[in-house]
């Protein structure tokens, strides 16, 4: 096991900790849990790199840490009325409908190389960004500003964008024209 595949499953233990704080409204603790853990995504990935110790395992692990931060906030400040529900359905059915993808390329025994895209890369970066910008401001007890809706509809817009890249991909794939 390596350091930074320990410190992906640390990341992956911090999200019980955020949803809970949510939960109970604690808005402080659970900012600073995701901040700890899109700072841990970094330095893990640096580390990775710098030192050599990329790995399958680690590749699986952090994209297993991020949808699952990811999701669960998403859903938990939708359930705690922070975030408009339509929202949180748009980041979980994109997620859902890769993960089932997947599932059903390897049940059919084509697997699919599971690489990122700059699309999404792009989705992932606006999702952190927008719940960490929530959580910062219920933390900082800074009202919600109109631009929350705009920043909403730009995360959904992504989501689906990345959803149909990744979908038209996994068609080619399916249909034998490979995943390029």
């Amino acid at each position: 096991m390596t350091l930074p595949n320990l410190i992906t499953i640390g990341r992956l233990v911090l999200v019980p900790f955020v949803i809970a704080m949510i939960g109970q409204g604690a808005w402080g603790l659970a900012f600073a849990g995701f901040a700890v853990a899109g700072l841990s995504d970094a330095v893990d990935g640096w580390i990775a790199r710098r030192f050599d110790m990329k790995s399958e395992l680690g590749a699986y692990l952090d994209a297993l840490a991020d949808k699952a931060l990811l999701v669960s906030i998403f859903v938990t400040l939708s359930i705690a009325g922070v975030v408009p529900g339509w929202l949180a359905i748009v980041v979980v059915s994109r997620d859902v409908m890769i993960v089932a993808a997947i599932l059903v390329s390897w049940l059919l025994d084509r697997r699919v190389a599971i690489r990122p895209l700059l699309i999404g890369k792009l989705n992932t970066a606006a999702q952190l960004a927008f719940a960490g910008g929530v959580l910062g401001l219920r933390a900082f007890g800074i009202a919600p500003h109109p631009a929350e809706t705009l920043a909403a509809a730009l995360v959904a817009g992504l989501a689906a964008l990345s959803a149909a890249v990744y979908g038209g991909l996994w068609m080619r794939h399916m249909a034998g024209e490979g995943a390029r």
